[in-house]
């Protein structure tokens, strides 16, 4: 199930299904808001978007309350998370799936909102996506690839070519906007060559195994992994990560995997990510490509998780096409 695309003029819900829309300063809200409207949409905020409490959230009745009057609510388009944190999948439980069903929107974030975005297609079928936060709309340098890769998932009806961003930053921007520090992107690179195409799933890896063994994880039928992790992610705890994935019983049906480019702070390196892919016999079988501008550095793709993707990557380069 795929929620219409959205037009300019449209009215996009900010909510805080995990960390709370208070930790991002007053100045940078207003940036973020007028980045969206200068693209052209209408932004609103839910009721309880700026509570707060010891864990930087709010109470799971308050979260749900907006996520359900940011589905039932006419008027909203599209809903943005504020950004990620710890305890979105607190919610999965309490979630009325059938309000969804009734009433399909884009939902767009990534990190801890990976919970949330799979355990909708997997209890809806509703295509979600993974891709920036409100609060990413703040950055004032390096976000027009991030920005652009928005608009053509969220309001163009062509496949998406993938083409890798000029550069990127590992920079904490929100600390300081004018003295970031930007690195020349050399492209993705091919672990295992291959061709594929299958359903999009994934986003962050150690937040998509919080779903392992429960109704909320999505079926790995003929699914291309879309994962990535942050700077908290070693080498040794991403390894354990993906064979915990690995063990799954539908793992045989995975048709290939895209890796996000890890933080510096991660300390992996291209040497150890194929170390540690090659040591697995289970991925041998399937094309695997990893530093794909997605993840928590920037700029960023939006990728649909429930869409349709195409790998080909051999001697002559890698395409990658998404579709919804």
């Amino acid at each position: 199930m795929r929620a219409d695309k959205l037009r300019l003029g449209d009215e996009i819900r900010i909510i805080s299904p995990s960390r709370s829309l208070a930790l991002i300063s007053t100045e940078q809200r207003e940036q973020a808001k007028r980045q969206l409207e200068s693209i052209g949409f209408r932004i609103s905020f839910s009721k309880n978007s700026l509570e707060t409490d010891e864990f930087a959230s709010s109470t799971i009745e308050s979260r749900i309350e907006d996520l359900h009057d940011a589905f039932l609510d006419p008027n909203v388009k599209g809903i943005l998370t504020t950004l990620g944190g710890f305890n979105c999948n607190q919610l999965l439980r309490y979630i009325d799936y059938s309000i969804i069903e009734s009433n399909p929107k884009r939902l767009c974030g990534y990190s801890d909102i990976t919970a949330l975005s799979n355990a909708i297609f997997a209890k809806t079928g509703l295509i979600t996506y993974s891709g920036p936060h409100f609060s990413t709309f703040a950055m004032l340098h390096g976000n027009e690839y991030t920005v652009e890769y928005f608009q053509k998932i969220m309001l163009s009806n062509e496949e998406i070519i993938l083409k890798a961003s000029d550069q990127w930053s590992d920079y904490d921007w929100h600390l300081d906007q004018e003295n970031r520090i930007f690195s020349k992107n050399e492209g993705p690179y091919i672990i295992n060559a291959g061709h594929a195409q299958g359903i999009l799933i994934g986003g962050n890896l150690c937040t998509l195994n919080l779903l392992q063994g429960t109704e909320f994880m999505p079926s790995l039928l003929n699914s291309i992994l879309f994962l990535e992790d942050d700077y908290e992610s070693l080498p040794a705890t991403f390894d354990r990560d993906l064979q915990s994935l690995i063990h799954l019983p539908e793992f045989g049906n995975v048709k290939g995997i895209v890796i996000g480019r890890f933080q510096k702070a991660s300390q992996m390196t291209e040497n150890l990510l194929r170390k540690i892919i090659k040591s697995k016999r289970e991925l041998l079988r399937i094309p695997i490509i990893a530093d794909v501008d997605f993840g928590h550095t920037s700029p960023q793709i939006t990728f649909p998780i429930g869409g349709r993707v195409s790998i080909n990557a051999n001697e002559k380069g890698i395409e990658l096409l998404i579709a919804e």
